[in-house]
């Protein structure tokens, strides 16, 4: 059988394929009023698209533990339980299609309160919908975005609860995965570098303070989120910078922690937390640090990264550099993909039975 179309089983939660769909934000949810952050209809059609084009697993854009954690107001949240009845429904079909239905839970930290990308997502104001970023300094990501108010320990007890409470709204709305972002420059990654982590306190300085919220939050969630399933982290592997950065060495180290407190597969991406880098992007460019994690740890790793092709995907498979892959633009581009990846491959995937003609 293709390495694509091999079930993977994490705790008790058997993913039908290695074909999966990593967080995209929609920047589609209503800003303000009573549905603030909750999915709605443009939500459940684009993720019902793809569970019925025999994706194995769907994350769910990344989720605002709270209403400042979102990167833009008409990002989705499960801060609520408005919210977490409007992802039952979605939940609910992707099941239905024997898709596993998972979610990413994000504070995007000093990136926070920007516009919708199409609108040029430039930082807003607190009289346009915006608010006051947070970050563990009071360094901006750019010359563009303001100045974010410092977390104080108390502060940081505070997001941590709110993971927590998120996880457990995330169970309740259905979800069998949970994936807590710490990559691309929001408030996790923030902790993690020191580039964005000048503190001097027990959460700033050495490696060991630098990590401390980080599995701060994944212990939290741990407890709540049940036994029987599976916990993924997204972690930036390097923040492509020459000296002063996150690094690939940090994140091999940090996957060993990771496992050890719980984590059952890390969600190998990079960069968003330097602007300015150069980043050498071309196909698979990210694969290498899955790879690396994979051949160093025993950790599970997904990759992703400008994966399109059916034979890229299941080399990347097949060589052992992966354990899944997760196809974001190629999906949004092609919610069959998986169906017809799996007619290439001589792989098996569910097709509706509204579909059977197209078999």
């Amino acid at each position: 059988m293709s390495a694509l179309f091999e079930p993977y089983t994490l705790r008790d939660v058997t993913i039908p394929n290695r074909v999966w769909m990593p967080p995209m934000c929609q920047y589609s949810a209503a800003p303000d009023g009573p549905e603030t952050g909750a999915p709605n209809d443009w939500h459940f059609a684009h993720y019902a698209a793809r569970a019925a084009g025999g994706t194995g697993l769907i994350i769910a854009e990344a989720t605002g533990v709270s209403p400042e954690g979102r990167i833009s107001p008409y990002d989705l949240g499960i801060w609520n339980d408005t919210q977490v009845e409007a992802f039952r429904r979605i939940t609910r079909f992707l099941v239905s299609q024997g898709t596993v239905p998972g979610i990413q839970l994000a504070h995007a930290g000093r990136k926070a309160s920007t516009d919708q990308p199409w609108k040029g997502g430039a930082p807003l104001a607190p009289d346009a919908r915006g608010w006051q970023p947070l970050g563990p300094s009071a360094l901006a990501y750019d010359t563009r975005h303001p100045v974010p108010t410092e977390l104080t320990a108390d502060h940081i007890t505070e997001v941590v609860g709110q993971f927590t409470d998120a996880a457990r709204r995330a169970l309740a709305a259905g979800f069998e995965v949970a994936e807590i972002h710490g990559a691309h420059g929001y408030l996790i990654g923030n902790f993690l570098s020191p580039h964005s982590n000048h503190r001097t306190d027990e959460y700033g300085g050495s490696y060991e303070n630098r990590t401390r919220f980080a599995l701060e939050v994944v212990d939290a969630v741990r407890e709540v989120w049940p036994d029987d399933k599976p916990l993924f982290f997204r972690i930036s592997a390097t923040d492509w910078l020459e000296e002063g950065g996150w690094t690939p060495d940090d994140t091999v180290r940090f996957a060993r922690d990771l496992q050890v407190h719980g984590i059952d597969l890390l969600d190998v991406s990079t960069g968003g937390n330097a602007s300015g880098v150069r980043i050498p992007v071309g196909p698979g460019y990210q694969v290498p640090f899955a790879a690396r994690v994979k051949a160093e740890t025993t950790l599970p790793v997904a990759a992703v990264g400008l994966i399109t092709d059916t034979g890229q995907a299941e080399k990347i498979l097949s060589n052992g550099e992966a354990d899944a892959v997760l196809l974001g633009r190629e999906l949004l581009r092609n919610p069959s993909w998986a169906r017809h990846a799996a007619r290439e491959l001589g792989g098996e995937v569910r097709v509706p039975e509204q579909y059977h003609r197209s078999v």
